[in-house]
C-alpha cells in the first residue's frame, strides 16, 4: 500500500507495495538478506556483520531516534523559557513558528531524509514551544499547566498506541486520505491566521475564546489520527526492511505529532482554566 503520509511517503521504504524498499531488500512477505527485520526471529551471522548503513530500520531504532529528536525539542524549550530576554519573546516566537514550520515542509517533501534538518527543526520547534508554553502558563497563574500538558500528551498517545494494537485498528487507503486532507487543510489555516495576526488582524482562531477552544479540540483530534498513521507506517517500514537512516525520518514525523498534540491540549487546558 502506498502511503500517504505526507512524511513517510517521500521514501520508497514505507511504499512496500511498489516491490523492493531498496536495492537488496526482500519484496513484501519475504525475508531479505538481514533477515524478517520487525518479525521477532533470531539474527542470522550475516546480520551482525552487516554495516549500520545497509541493515534494516528496527523499532529500537525509531524508538531512539525519537527520543534524540524530542530531547532536543525539551532542551530548546527550556533554554527559550529561561533565556529569551523579554524584548526578543515575540520575534523569537515568530521565528520558531515560521523557521519551524519552513523546515517541516523541507524534510517532508525530501526523498533523502537529513538528520540535521531534523536537529534544527527541533530546535525551532523548541524556541516556539517554550515561549508559548511560558505565556500560556503565565496567563493562567500556574506554571504546572505544562506538567499536566505534558502528563496528558503522554496519556493520550499511549492509549492511541494500545487501542491501534489491541485492537488492531486498519488504516485504509480511505482514512489515510481524509486524515491528510484534514490535516493539510487545518495547518493551511493556521499558517493564514499567523499570517494575518502579523498585519493585525485577529480571527479568533489562536485565541483564548470559543473559536480558538474548537480548533484546539479539532486540532487534537486530527493530531491523534496522525499518530495512527505514524504507527502504522512505522510498523509497515520496520516489517518491509526500510533502511536504517530512515528511522530518522519515522522520529521526525512522530515528533511533530507529538508536538502538535501538546500544543493543542495546553490550550484547550489553558482556554477552560481561564486566566488570571
Amino acid at each position: 500500500m502506498q502511503s500517504s503520509n505526507p512524511v513517510l511517503n517521500r521514501s520508497s521504504a514505507f511504499a512496500p507495495g511498489q516491490g523492493q524498499a531498496y536495492p537488496g531488500a526482500a519484496p513484501y512477505g519475504q525475508p531479505g538478506p538481514y533477515g524478517y527485520g520487525g518479525s521477532g526471529m533470531p539474527p542470522r551471522p550475516q546480520d551482525q556483520m552487516a554495516p549500520a548503513s545497509s541493515r534494516p530500520m528496527t523499532l529500537d531504532d525509531v524508538i531512539v531516534k525519537t527520543a534524540i529528536t524530542l530531547a532536543v525539542v525539551v532542551a530548546s524549550a527550556a533554554a527559550a523559557w529561561f533565556l529569551v530576554p523579554a524584548t526578543l519573546v515575540t520575534p523569537a516566537f515568530l521565528a520558531g513558528a515560521l523557521v519551524g514550520f519552513a523546515l517541516a515542509m523541507v524534510v517532508s517533501f525530501s526523498r533523502k531524509v537529513s538528520p540535521a534538518l531534523v536537529m534544527l527543526y527541533a530546535v525551532a520547534e523548541g524556541v516556539f514551544l517554550g515561549i508559548g508554553s511560558k505565556f500560556i502558563a503565565n496567563w493562567v497563574g500556574d506554571p504546572g499547566i505544562i506538567v499536566q500538558a505534558i502528563l496528558a500528551t503522554m496519556v493520550t498517545a499511549g492509549l492511541t498506541l494500545a487501542t491501534y494494537k489491541y485492537f488492531a485498528i486498519k488504516v485504509t487507503p480511505k482514512f489515510t486520505k481524509m486524515v491528510v486532507i484534514g490535516t493539510m487543510g487545518f495547518a493551511g489555516v493556521l499558517l493564514i491566521n499567523l499570517v494575518l495576526s502579523l498585519f493585525g488582524v485577529h480571527t479568533g482562531i489562536s485565541g483564548f475564546g470559543p473559536m480558538g477552544l474548537l480548533f484546539a479540540a479539532l486540532g487534537a483530534g486530527l493530531a491523534v489520527f496522525n499518530l495512527i498513521l505514524d504507527f502504522d507506517l512505522v510498523e509497515q517500514g520496520v516489517r518491509h526492511g526500510a533502511p536504517q537512516n530512515e528511522a530518522w525520518r519515522a522520529a521526525f514525523a512522530l515528533t511533530v505529532t507529538l508536538v502538535w498534540l501538546y500544543w493543542n491540549i495546553l490550550r484547550i487546558l489553558a482556554i477552560l482554566r481561564g486566566g488570571d
